[in-house]
């Protein structure tokens, strides 16, 4: 992948190759022969390498070299088709009632000038050399393949294949997926009796002996079907058709699946997605704190994450949907908070209670975090207060339940910039909570972000300010990796970390000491 165009070599060979192909029609006659050939042989490499599954970006534009092909041989069997009409006049044989005088000048219309050049736009010379097609017919269909080539190429470098940055820590990071069934609970989505809570969680952790050349995990899923039906179930939750996330779909992350992990008994850090969020939402940021010496659990909360795919095949999608009703809509968003407050909870104590597989033992329980993203943050406050188990809370941009208290842990609560009052509002209410917490707590407003900025969504969609942020891809993961980094150091795993400069370095940080 070519950096900053989003294009592989391929995709840009037939990007490029296409362009010159909509532009050859209005060269130079001595050029127009030479560059589309060129262009063409080019299309045809750089489609070949795209093989076996283009992206639907890459089959606009050669959509548009598919319209070029069949204009320029309707325009040559229509050449050849003037030849032979031009041959029977030639030996004397008049159509449509048109006359031929002596001197050799047509009537009807059309005359023969002495050199043999017919008028009246596609004609063609005695020597064998076609006229062009008259530019104002020709124009509208360059117009239209420029548009499918300039379009395409723009979609591509807007919607890509995401690539995760490097690891800023020394592990190298294996990953591995669980499926948990709490015999305690009720599923609430169902009110079925029979159907206990299941939750699926994906672990992200400290690795050793990765061979270079061992093959990546999957991007959204532990295959590329589970990684299609994901996408296309968050597409769909957003509104949009699920091709506009195929780029995900293709994507590796740095992570092995079922790597041995490395020796040492690591904090944990359990992960609530955002509203109609999955588990691997914050994949780019689970495993740099795994590289770093830290076990990652993300939780797809099932009937509330877009799509949950089950161990046995089935897929569980979301019932959220908006009521329209604010009231009805609130209590909602507070009983689908308490049931992912209870998941974190359930999700601690197996963690503990793991006693095979490549994590049995490596996990520390005793150091354990609650965070989350969206209402996943409210989650993980909901969770802190009320499992002193977990130590250390992060709320990425996450809203506040009505009950909300203060919370016994240090929490760090990240908020996108302050662009209005309803802004500067909600900042001022996680500030009392803060405030009336039992541990020194921290909220950091973050210029040039937006709500998604504290995922991986600025890797993959399109670089609007409203949507991502303005931190560019790479640069949105390394604040979120920096500021959440630097806080479980000092919380969780002791380290000498000047906690309060290295958040100031990232936005307006307010400080709530206790």
């Amino acid at each position: 992948m070519i950096h900053g165009l989003h294009l592989t070599i391929a995709e840009l060979a037939v990007v490029v190759g296409s362009i010159v192909l909509v532009l050859a029609r209005w060269l130079p006659p001595a050029a127009r022969g030479r560059a589309a050939a060129g262009a063409t042989v080019l299309v045809i490499a750089g489609a070949a390498g795209t093989l076996p599954e283009p992206r639907w970006q890459i089959l606009m534009v050669l959509g548009a070299d598919l319209l070029i092909g069949a204009a320029t041989g309707a325009a040559w069997w229509w050449g050849r088709r003037k030849d032979r009409r031009d041959e029977r006049r030639d030996d004397g044989v008049l159509s449509g009632g048109a006359g031929r005088r002596d001197d050799g000048v047509l009537s009807g219309g059309a005359e023969r000038r002495d050199d043999g050049v017919l008028s009246g736009g596609a004609g063609r010379r005695d020597d064998g050399r076609s006229r062009r097609v008259r530019w104002w017919l020709a124009l509208p269909g360059s117009v239209l393949c420029g548009v499918l080539v300039l379009g395409g190429g723009v979609a591509a470098w807007a919607l890509p294949v995401p690539t995760f940055p490097e690891l800023s820590g020394p592990s190298q990071v294996g990953t591995t997926v669980l499926q948990w069934t709490d015999p305690t609970r009720d599923e609430p989505a169902t009110r079925d009796a029979a159907d206990h809570r299941t939750v699926v969680v994906q672990l992200w952790y400290p690795a050793q002996g990765v061979a270079g050349d061992a093959g990546r995990a999957q991007y959204l899923g532990r295959t590329r079907r589970e990684a299609d039906v994901v996408a296309g179930a968050v597409a769909g939750y957003l509104g949009a058709p699920g091709f506009l996330l195929d780029g995900p779909t293709r994507a590796r992350t740095h992570a092995v699946a079922g790597a041995a992990p490395a020796d040492g008994r690591f904090p944990v850090v359990l992960f609530s997605p955002g509203l109609g969020g999955v588990r691997t939402q914050n994949t780019a940021w689970a495993e740099d704190l795994a590289s770093r010496g830290y076990v990652v659990a993300g939780v797809d909360h099932p009937y509330d994450s877009a799509a949950v795919v089950l161990a046995d095949g089935r897929t569980v999608k979301t019932r959220i949907a908006a009521t329209g009703d604010r009231a009805e809509g609130e209590r909602l968003r507070t009983a689908w908070t308490a049931v992912r407050a209870a998941d974190l909870s359930f999700v601690l104590t197996r963690l503990g209670r793991l006693d095979q597989g490549e994590l049995a033992g490596r996990i520390d329980i005793g150091r354990a975090a609650a965070t989350g993203h969206s209402i996943g943050g409210a989650a993980a406050m909901q969770a802190a207060a009320q499992d002193p188990r977990f130590t250390a809370v992060i709320n990425m941009d996450g809203g506040l339940n009505p009950g909300q208290g203060p919370l016994r842990q240090p929490v760090l609560a990240l908020t996108h910039e302050v662009r209005d009052q309803a802004d500067a509002d909600f900042v001022a209410k996680v500030d009392t909570v803060l405030d009336r917490g039992g541990a020194t707590s921290y909220q950091l407003s973050v210029p040039g972000s937006a709500h998604l900025t504290f995922t991986d969504a600025p890797l993959y969609l399109p670089p609007v300010p409203a949507l991502v942020g303005s931190l560019g891809g790479s640069g949105s993961v390394r604040m979120t990796e920096a500021t959440t980094a630097a806080f479980l150091d000092a919380t969780l795993s002791g380290r000498a970390v000047d906690l309060r400069a290295t958040l100031a370095e990232y936005g307006t940080l307010s400080v709530h000491d206790h």
